[in-house]
């Protein structure tokens, strides 16, 4: 079983915010392969089919370690089949990349992850959000998308909803050769 769990804040003040795409894709995933998330699991919301379980942590995002960790070591889920969505500031917007390991490069809700698995090892789809020269990092990933963002962030969800399709039926190489280059 794979486990695709989108880093967010829970909480319809931050709906549709920079911060929340890995939420965003998860929900995108849900509705395109048609996988609801329906059920509470170890603090995530959780939906699932075949072999994979999605997940969406119902925390805020400097506090995703504990129910991540919780749902990985309950499911006995091995790491290497685990995959973390989240954003990243320093992609250019609607960028994707997949990668193994790694540091937090400062993230702090990828930082709390890593602290509480006490691992890095794992998958990730950095999703690019850029950045705004003119607004702190803070104030930057919690604003929300605008109406000129639209189409970048429709077809950047679509792209990893697909991404993370062909990782778990076609292999990570062919995922991350067809998507890392865009």
């Amino acid at each position: 079983m794979f486990i695709l769990c989108g880093l967010g804040n829970k909480g319809f003040e931050y709906s549709y915010t920079r911060h929340n795409i890995g939420y965003l894709v998860i929900d995108r995933y849900s509705e395109k392969f048609n996988i609801p998330l329906t059920k509470k699991r170890y603090g995530c919301k959780t939906g699932a089919r075949d072999n994979i379980l999605l997940a969406k942590p119902d925390t805020y995002m400097n506090l995703s370690g504990s129910p991540v960790s919780s749902l990985i070591r309950n499911m006995n889920i091995p790491l290497e089949n685990f995959i973390l969505i989240h954003d990243d500031l320093d992609m250019d917007f609607g960028r994707i990349k997949i990668r193994w390991n790694g540091g937090h490069g400062g993230h702090k809700g990828v930082g709390s992850v890593i602290g509480a698995l006490q691992s890095n090892l794992f998958h990730r789809v950095k999703m690019g959000i850029g950045r705004n020269p003119s607004m702190t990092p803070e104030d930057y990933v919690l604003s929300r998308f605008q109406k000129e963002d639209a189409e970048t962030l429709h077809e950047s969800l679509d792209s990893a909803a697909e991404a993370l399709h062909v990782f778990i039926y076609e292999g990570k190489e062919k995922a991350m050769s067809m998507y890392n280059r865009q």
